[in-house]
């Protein structure tokens, strides 16, 4: 532990909480030096929907990296990066009837919402931004600005300007439509609230407290943005590949969003990997306009294509997430029912749920 303690930013956090050193892992276990086994509901916060060292994509990776397949290779055409577009047309995008280009960003989520923002932002010639409370999309300066949570903002050091926070579903109460309010500012010229350049938001909101927003009013925040001229960017990096039951996690709504940012357990490994999915129509990038050292990371390709071939071929995996998300939810109200005494309620879907723990100080 003493060279951590000696060498490292204070800004690590994760190990504060979890003081050993691990070296193993394999599915849902980890293992430390001294060979305890721990349950990790850590996950790679969603990074490994699939588990450590998933074996169908270790053995593709493996042999990937025997045969001295490309590891690193900026924008260039390679067959690893061919292969997992047409998987992921054939697989995922086709059989939805979703028409996107995608690009390839940065391998962090982060970068996957700058640079949707850009796109947002250049086509619409518009600058603001409409984001929710709670949301988290990241700690670059831009998606920093879009993100509610205080302790990550003011680490920034400057302004964070270009956004407009409105109340997510749920924020103002069950009976209040926020999206109505959000029409009605739009609507109005003297709000003083500008037409935007887009809307970002989560179905999801994995680190602002797992707040789940409803499909109807999902259907309702994309009405309102096509009213506007408006671009709704869906912000999937946590709740997509799966971890609400399907692909993505905003198709029960019924609608195809206009961009969408991946990335964590896109690459179905741990692997650095993030995709901005586009409208054609709004894809009006200049060459090299947003590029990135590591955003043709091959390892990552690999493994990707093999997740969607293994587990989103048909509706199965889809079906067992549902069944397992009932299951987890069912045991949760268990626990909110026999403990919960009016502090716990339950939040979430499928298999991103967790307890709402009320701390109720009292007056003595």
């Amino acid at each position: 532990m003493k060279i951590f303690e000696e060498i490292e930013s204070e800004v690590q956090s994760y190990g504060r909480n979890f003081p050993r050193v691990f070296n193993k892992a394999q599915g849902e276990l980890l293992y430390d030096t001294e060979g305890v086994e721990y349950l990790d509901f850590l996950s790679g916060a969603g990074t490994l929907n699939y588990g450590h060292n998933n074996t169908v994509m270790k053995k593709k990776l493996q042999e990937y990296i025997r045969e001295d397949g490309v590891a690193h290779s900026l924008d260039l055409y390679t067959n690893a990066k061919r292969e997992f577009l047409e998987t992921f047309k054939e697989k995922i995008l086709d059989p939805r009837g979703y028409e996107y280009v995608l690009q390839f960003s940065g391998p962090t989520g982060t970068n996957s919402v700058e640079a949707a923002l850009k796109v947002a932002r250049n086509f619409t010639q518009r600058e603001a931004v409409i984001c929710f409370t709670n949301g988290f999309h990241g700690v670059t300066l831009g998606a920093l600005a879009a993100t509610g949570n205080s302790h990550h903002r003011k680490a920034a050091g400057v302004n964070l300007p270009s956004v407009v926070r409105m109340p997510y579903d749920g924020y103002m109460g069950d009976d209040v439509d926020t999206t109505a309010y959000l029409d009605k500012v739009l609507s109005d010229s003297s709000s003083g609230i500008d037409k935007p350049a887009a809307a970002i938001v989560e179905t999801v909101q994995g680190e602002g407290g797992v707040n789940a927003c409803s499909m109807a009013w999902l259907k309702n925040l994309y009405e309102v943005c096509k009213k506007h001229g408006t671009l709704l960017i869906i912000d999937d990096i946590q709740a997509g590949c799966g971890r609400t039951g399907s692909y993505f996690s905003f198709e029960e709504a019924g609608f195809q969003p206009d961009i969408v940012t991946m990335s964590k357990s896109l690459s179905g490994y741990g692997l650095p990997f993030a995709l901005v999915l586009i409208r054609p129509e709004f894809d009006q990038w200049n060459p090299g306009e947003h590029n990135g050292t590591f955003r043709g990371n091959n390892l990552a390709f690999v493994t990707a294509k093999a997740t969607v071939d293994e587990y989103w071929s048909d509706d199965h995996f889809s079906k067992v997430i549902k069944r397992k998300g009932d299951y987890i939810q069912k045991r949760l109200q268990e626990i909110v029912e026999k403990y919960g005494d009016g502090n716990f309620t339950t939040r979430g879907r499928g298999m991103f749920q967790g307890l709402n723990c009320i701390n109720r100080v009292s007056s003595q």
